[in-house]
């Protein structure tokens, strides 16, 4: 994928609005907070850049750029552990309501999403994980429990996958219980959501295998821009820690090391974008998205596991970040599920 220069100023304005008023600092203040995200923040990123309507049709009240673009935000979030609402609501939500193609809840819903007003999500796995789902429709009421819910403690609408298709429900609706679960990754909240008998409106069929793909896509962004921030940090470490007289920077075998985290992230980049244009066009290949998928693991957990070691036992200190980006590459691993191995093209 090549971006555009339009793209890359996106990407670049994210970025420099995050440096100012979403670091360190404020993410753990948004860890604190009610919802576990720095709400100043998103508002902030939804009134000056519109972040939350890029991906959705101008007839709906979006920009319409598409789901490149959202995605790019999402790489960029991933580089300060922000967890706002946009993977959850402002990616997965629209997606799964836009293949819905229910005009009357696009017109409904997705104005006050693109505002960033509303909050979606997609209550979707369930104990076992995203190969089956969690709660189960029958006359026009659902049942059962939605696990590992992105968003799930606050989200307005709740949109809910079953083997009969996409339901609505209020959040605050009688007969929902939503339970909040510890995570390993203490930046992501996840939730658990039941449902007792409650009343739901019918959405449409989904196509169950794209918005798995997207979803793969999405986490994906989100660990390339998180391995990138790792490398770009143990770098900087590694020019100000002196041991023996020298920056640790300055010894060889350091380097290489450093150089091999250049190389992986870079060729995450390449496999991820691929990933990400072809969903976007319409020419992805299966293969290609759990490549990306399988891809971004592997690279994030080799990059994040060098920064916690150059770093030495600062980064096991609850002071330090490094331990907060191992554990959200563990707990994106996990998000979504994953592809089986081996891939296998066919000839």
């Amino acid at each position: 994928m090549s971006i555009t220069a339009e793209q890359q100023e996106l990407a670049t304005t994210v970025r420099a609005v995050l440096a100012k008023h979403g670091d360190s600092a404020a993410m753990r203040r948004g860890l604190a907070g009610e919802r576990g995200y720095d709400e100043q923040l998103w508002q902030l990123l939804c009134e000056q850049v519109g972040v939350a309507a890029l991906a959705i049709p101008e007839e709906f009240g979006g920009v319409g750029v598409g789901l490149v673009e959202a995605l790019l935000v999402v790489e960029e979030l991933g580089r300060t552990l922000a967890a706002p609402p946009m993977l959850g609501s402002a990616v997965l939500g629209v997606q799964a309501l836009l293949l819905a193609g229910n005009a009357e809840a696009d017109e409904r819903l997705l104005p006050e999403v693109a505002e960033g007003v509303r909050t979606l999500a997609v209550c979707w796995a369930g104990d076992g994980g995203w190969d089956s789902f969690g709660v189960r429709a029958e006359n026009g009421t659902l049942t059962g429990s939605a696990h590992y819910v992105l968003d799930g403690t606050y989200a307005d609408t709740l949109l809910v996958l079953t083997a009969d298709g996409l339901y609505e429900v209020d959040g605050d609706a009688p007969g929902v219980t939503r339970t909040a679960v510890p995570p390993m990754d203490p930046t992501r909240r996840l939730t658990t959501i039941e449902f007792a008998a409650v009343p739901a409106r019918a959405l449409g069929t989904v196509d169950l295998a794209r918005l798995r793909e997207i979803a793969w896509a999405a986490v994906a962004a989100d660990q390339l821009g998180t391995a990138e921030q790792c490398l770009d940090m143990t770098v900087e470490y590694s020019k100000s820690r002196v041991q023996f007289g020298r920056p640790i920077g300055s010894f060889q075998a350091l380097k290489h090391r450093m150089a091999d985290m250049y190389v992986l992230v870079e060729s995450a980049r390449s496999v991820i974008y691929l990933a990400i244009s072809g969903l976007a066009d319409g020419t992805a290949e299966a293969v290609d998205v759990a490549a990306a998928r399988l891809h971004a693991i592997d690279t994030l957990n080799s990059v994040v596991s060098e920064t916690v070691q150059m770093h030495g036992g600062i980064a096991i200190t609850w002071e330090h970040d490094a331990h907060l980006f191992f554990k959200r590459a563990h707990g994106d691993a996990q998000l979504f599920g994953v592809p089986s191995r081996p891939l296998a093209r066919p000839a």
